[in-house]
């Protein structure tokens, strides 16, 4: 029998190697979730922006072969998997946030409207309720695309955590409501549209309250954000505000359009019988 312990003479040398490639991984872990981030910062629409935002475009095309698949073990577990991934990955920043030090109730509280709809949108996938489709579907869509597009992770450049979680966290509110329109076949109706715009007002009154009491910014009500976003080419508090409820509109026409344009041929087709 062969013998496969290690010369003794060796046994320092390879510990101190072992030892060194531990410190290693340590040392690659730290940096991913380190405060102090030291590596390349956040480039809005560089390599790396792109590169993820091209991987949920491609995640939710993946929705056309699933639905065209019949295995409904499959569905079950990509709805169930998106839900949980949503969850632990809210969680996980809470915890980094805590962490170091940073968790207050005035940025923290689940109250901004993706974080809002990260947890609907995972009591959606799981029950596949149709009622919270329809508000996530118009304000989840909405408001989690623009966040997308521009995500507040300051220096935290690739591979940072904070430069993956609110990709995740965004990307997963636009797959849930995909998800379940190109699979499940759900779809809103008109009358979801005035629904969502009420909803959404009701939401930012409540903002508009709660703000004061906390001295929070939770909707972006408060002042503009220092992070380069659509709000940066608005007008100033207040009138933005104002000009983000058009913004919102338009959205939600957009995002209802391919339901009218086949609603409008399936018309064309019945009337010409």
């Amino acid at each position: 029998m062969a013998n496969l312990a290690y010369p003794a003479d060796n046994l320092p040398a390879c510990f101190l190697k072992t030892a060194f490639q531990i410190c290693c991984i340590l040392d690659s872990v730290e940096q991913f979730f380190t405060k102090d981030y030291h590596g390349a910062p956040f480039v809005l629409f560089g390599p790396a922006h792109l590169a993820s935002l091209a991987g949920v475009l491609l995640f939710n095309l993946s929705f056309i072969l699933v639905r065209r698949s019949p295995n409904q073990r499959l569905r079950r577990t990509l709805r169930l998997g998106m839900a949980a991934w949503l969850v632990l990955n809210e969680l996980s920043w809470h915890v980094w946030n805590w962490a170091i030090g940073d968790w207050y109730v005035q940025t923290m509280l689940p109250l901004q409207l993706c974080n809002l709809f990260v947890f609907l949108s995972a009591v959606m996938l799981v029950t596949r309720s149709r009622k919270i489709y329809e508000y996530a579907y118009f304000l989840g869509i909405g408001g989690a695309f623009q966040a997308l597009m521009t995500p507040d992770s300051g220096i935290y450049g690739f591979p940072h955590f904070r430069f993956f979680e609110p990709l995740i966290a965004h990307g997963l509110v636009i797959s849930a409501s995909v998800y379940l329109t190109v699979v499940e076949g759900f779809r809103p109706t008109w009358k979801s549209i005035p629904r969502a715009v009420l909803a959404g007002n009701l939401y930012l009154l409540l903002m508009a309250l709660v703000n004061p009491l906390l001295g929070s910014n939770y909707l972006l009500i408060a002042y503009k954000p220092d992070v380069p976003s659509l709000l940066t080419l608005l007008a100033p508090w207040p009138w933005y505000i104002l000009e983000f409820e058009g913004i919102g509109l338009v959205t939600f026409l957009i995002l209802y359009l391919p339901f009218a344009i086949r609603d409008l041929h399936k018309s064309r087709l019945a009337a010409t019988g």
